[in-house]
């Protein structure tokens, strides 16, 4: 198989289930949402050696600041934002949400963190300065997934999964409004999970669990549309290397130029609870975290593609 690991699998205590990833390829970090270890979890980007937890809650969704290195949680259950300092392991400070928060994303110049609403119909807009609650964005549907951001316009694209009655879509919320303003129906998606903005040639990259692949333009327009091998929960978008990596019970990891429709490149099992990756930028290297369904071990590890 063309995807093979490149680091150990490194034991994660406690044990339990992971949601997102994040890399932090500047300051050589990996971040996990480790909801069965109550935190964030730490983690070298090139040994991918355990450093620490920081016990933040359930955690769901982070987010890293590039100015500073300091990470954004969103934390689940206990219906909360912090900000956390990796280097000291410190809580910095946190905000309270009305409900408990999955993907977050953060647009550092507008800095404000965008957190969605788990099994809900919200995004909690956050101000990353005084780290206050300034809105709440109604969505047309339930279940919000992923959260992206145009980093030249600043729009929020946020994948919503369970539309009904309406259909699986994509919200636009805009940035000075803090409304959403139009949808992008995905009628052919059911529970689109995974959201990716490829920010050079301005498409959106989405999936959903009946393996279903596809692209559009932020107009709505489909671009491309092709088979996706197995299960599907998120992914991530690698510009520099055109890869994008979703995970669904393993790696699946496809390419796309911009022009033509996205090319499977391989796939690499690993076991059913991983279901989050994300690629370091710098080096290539894909890390997952998952959770092992019969025993709860927790396991990270680093894979990369070899033709």
């Amino acid at each position: 198989m063309p995807i093979v690991p490149v680091t150990q699998a490194q034991p994660v205590k406690p044990g339990g289930g992971f949601d997102y990833v994040a890399v932090d390829a500047q300051r050589r970090r990996v971040y996990a949402a480790h909801g069965g270890g109550g935190g964030l979890l730490i983690a070298d980007a090139d040994s991918g050696a355990v450093l620490g937890i920081v016990k933040v809650g359930p955690m769901a969704g982070v987010a890293v600041d590039p100015a500073t290195g300091h990470v954004f949680t969103g934390n689940g259950d206990a219906h909360s934002v912090s900000e956390v300092d990796p280097q000291t392991q410190q809580i910095l400070r946190s905000v309270a949400v009305d409900g408990p928060v999955d993907a977050i994303a953060y647009d550092p110049t507008l800095t404000r963190i965008y957190a969605d609403e788990d099994d809900g119909t919200r995004i909690f807009v956050i101000d990353a300065h005084t780290f206050k609650q300034i809105a709440t964005v109604k969505l047309p549907g339930h279940k919000p997934e992923y959260i992206q951001v145009d980093p030249q316009t600043h729009a929020v694209y946020q994948n919503i999964a369970d539309a009904s009655p309406a259909v699986s879509q994509i919200a636009i919320v805009d940035p000075k409004s803090l409304t959403v303003t139009r949808t992008i129906a995905t009628p052919f998606l059911t529970s689109n999970h995974p959201l990716q903005y490829d920010a050079g040639d301005h498409a959106l990259l989405v999936a959903g669990e009946n393996g279903t692949l596809a692209v559009f333009d932020p107009s709505g327009k489909l671009l491309h549309r092709v088979a996706y091998p197995g299960r599907v929960d998120q992914c991530d978008w690698d510009p520099s290397r055109r890869w994008l990596a979703c995970a669904g019970g393993g790696i699946t990891l496809y390419s796309y130029d911009g022009a033509s429709a996205p090319k499977l490149l391989g796939t690499h099992a690993i076991a059913a609870g991983a279901h989050t990756t994300a690629i370091d930028p710098k080096t290539g290297t894909i890390w997952a975290v998952w959770s092992d369904r019969s025993t709860g071990a927790a396991t990270i590890q680093g894979f990369t593609y070899k033709p």
